[in-house]
């Protein structure tokens, strides 16, 4: 049975192609809607973690599944919008390459029975990305794209560190493991 926690988490990963269908629509994508969609599934990720914790319903499936439901949430909108022509292809290369290797790691290390929590400049990175994304999702007037593209080279710049330090954490936890 999937306790709260998990169903909204799942319930992320659900809103995701609505989000894609309401930004790349011909002829005009659904600016608002995509973003108010974008904003309720960003929701569920602060729902599923306070209420995982306060009513101690943290799981190892949790624990997987809410990282793998934000990359996916960020890595479609941000494809979304290289799609619409509001973020460069490269930028968005960077955050998705950086998250499937995060989460290659994050499932060997599970197959090892270890569990590597997310690092708080990972939660950052998050929030950076959620910031970037919603401006680029917005558009509104000449200044919210560039804004958006912005925000979003912090969030590179905290991504790719975060990563780092994920692998350091990662060869630390394997190599302990191995020990024992």
């Amino acid at each position: 049975m999937v306790n709260l926690p998990n169903a909204l988490s799942l319930i992320r990963i659900f809103l995701v192609p609505v989000i894609v269908v309401l930004l790349i629509p011909s002829p005009r994508p659904y600016d608002l809607a995509a973003a108010a969609v974008f904003l309720a599934a960003v929701l569920t990720d602060w729902l599923d973690g306070r209420i995982a914790r306060s009513t101690r319903q943290v799981t190892a499936l949790g624990k997987l599944l809410d990282p793998v439901a934000d990359k996916i949430l960020i890595a479609a909108s941000l494809i979304s919008l290289v799609q619409v022509d509001r973020v460069p292809a490269w930028m968005v290369a960077l955050i998705v390459c950086r998250d499937l290797a995060v989460t290659g790691l994050r499932g060997i290390a599970a197959a090892q029975n270890v569990i590597i929590q997310a690092a708080d400049l990972g939660k950052a990175t998050m929030i950076a990305e959620v910031v970037a994304v919603s401006f680029l999702i917005v558009n509104w007037a000449p200044v919210w794209v560039p804004l958006g593209q912005g925000v979003l080279a912090v969030a590179i710049l905290l991504s790719v560190t975060s990563g780092a330090l994920y692998f350091q954490k990662f060869w630390r936890c394997f190599y302990a493991a191995k020990q024992s």
